[in-house]
């Protein structure tokens, strides 16, 4: 059973025609959000051209939503798991949109690189 083919309407955050937005349940931030297409596909690879638009249009408009409701929101890391190998666990693709916030971690440069350990710093 697929945890994100049965999501409940009071948990939205935003929905459109084809994608959803709810609150992550194991947040690495205030504010961690996923953007999840309707429709169950295993991961980016395989959603429809119109599938990603609604994604991304659920990006922006998720993100404008944290930064009007917290101002120490400064960036975001939107991230995707797209295989076991790559780190995702649950097979139905979702878009992670972060929250950071200055000074979250000590030096925030290489960002998303720094899922190899010892590859972010450059």
């Amino acid at each position: 059973m697929c945890p994100f083919c049965e999501i409940s309407k009071k948990n939205l955050l935003a929905e459109n025609l084809l994608a959803l937005a709810i609150l992550d349940s194991f947040p690495v931030t205030t504010g961690h959000t996923l953007v999840i297409p309707k429709r169950h596909a295993t991961d980016y690879f395989d959603l429809t051209v119109e599938e990603v638009q609604s994604c991304h249009e659920l990006l922006c408009v998720t993100k404008q939503q944290i930064i009007s409701n917290d101002r120490s929101v400064e960036g975001f890391n939107i991230g995707l798991n797209a295989g076991e190998v790559a780190g995702q666990t649950i097979f139905h693709c979702h878009f992670h949109l972060i929250p950071r916030r200055r000074g979250d971690v000590p030096d925030p440069r290489g960002g998303v690189r720094h899922v190899i350990p010892g590859k972010g710093t450059y």
